[in-house]
């Protein structure tokens, strides 16, 4: 998998441009369904990422992007829940999760947002 470029609002991954946040599980790109969390958008005035949502699990370490200017909330339960599986999270911004995505291995997911 190649990350050939991010700006805001845009994503492009082995040559296919997203415009929306992305999910990456075990090198396949899809995109993120965040209509689960919306209901949590009261309480921290943006959609955050909760385990309601379709989080890739299987792996030793998900990197989460959290926008270009790290506006994403990342809500306490996507945490604990990865401590209970034994998965390393890695919580930064967006630019800086590329980075590590370049340098990762296969076992190693992530969820992308790419906007705020």
């Amino acid at each position: 998998m190649r990350i050939d470029g991010f700006s805001f609002g845009s994503i492009r991954i082995d040559g296919e441009t997203f415009e929306q946040d992305v999910v990456i599980d075990r090198g396949a790109v899809r995109l993120r369904k965040k209509k689960p969390s919306k209901r949590f958008r009261g309480e921290f005035g943006h959609t955050p990422l909760s385990v309601e949502e379709k989080i890739p699990w299987k792996c030793s370490r998900l990197v989460i992007g959290t926008g270009a200017d790290r506006a994403l909330p990342v809500m306490p339960d996507v945490l604990e829940e990865a401590k209970r599986r034994g998965v390393q999270v890695k919580v930064v911004g967006t630019v800086e999760a590329i980075q590590l995505l370049r340098n990762a291995g296969s076992k190693t997911n992530a969820v992308l947002h790419i906007t705020c």
